[in-house]
């Protein structure tokens, strides 16, 4: 018998957001050529700024503060780990000082504009999961799957019918994926969650937070 579950679950949802790329352009005048390269001009500048750039390198801002370290290398960007925050920054971006690449930023402004970025991007992801979140829409799990049917949906949940079960479920649970809201469960994992959620007896439990009989 189908019966109503109200349960809380965390944000497994799929929060598809790439890193941005954060940095200020170093001048060709700020940098120092590196050995080999052209004297003067936009190639000569480009070639200087993406010398001193590798995996292991530590970069440094222009008052020789230390930036973070360079983990990899991914075609025209890098990613620079300052401890706090991991970026992809263009190449171009780099200049190349006498003890390694320098950036135009100082640490504190790298994981600044970072997490400014990253809050952005997150508040973008909840709103596209929230438009996502209909009634009538097929919920799927992270494999593609299908999770059940939203049936009904208010301010903060949604309700899910699983064909064995009616789980409501937080707007926050909700990632919006290709093919519409995706969370972070299968249907037997979800089935599985409502009914050990479901009290003794069967009977229905409340709205989440409630205990039974509004105890």
């Amino acid at each position: 018998m189908m019966f109503r579950n109200a349960l809380l679950a965390t944000s497994a949802a799929l929060t598809l957001a790439a890193a941005p790329a954060y940095a200020q352009q170093t001048t060709a005048s700020q940098a120092t050529p590196a050995a080999g390269a052209p004297a003067a001009g936009a190639p000569a500048a480009a070639a200087s700024a993406q010398g001193g750039v590798a995996v292991g390198a530590t970069v440094k801002d222009t008052n020789g503060g230390e930036v973070g370290r360079i983990t990899a290398v991914e075609g025209a960007n890098a990613v620079l780990d300052t401890g706090t925050n991991k970026v992809s920054i263009p190449l171009t971006s780099f200049a190349t000082g006498p003890s390694g690449p320098i950036l135009g930023m100082t640490k504190v402004q790298v994981d600044q504009a970072a997490s400014g970025a990253q809050q952005q991007a997150q508040a973008n992801a909840e709103t596209s999961a929230r438009q996502a979140v209909t009634q009538g829409a097929t919920v799927r799990d992270a494999q593609g799957g299908e999770v059940g049917t939203i049936k009904s949906v208010d301010a903060e949940f949604a309700l899910i019918d699983t064909t064995k079960n009616e789980v409501r479920l937080p707007l926050s649970a909700f990632a919006a994926g290709p093919n519409g809201p995706v969370i972070g469960m299968t249907r037997a994992q979800l089935d599985a969650a409502a009914e050990a959620a479901t009290p003794a007896g069967g009977a229905a439990a409340g709205a989440a937070g409630e205990q039974p009989n509004g105890r």
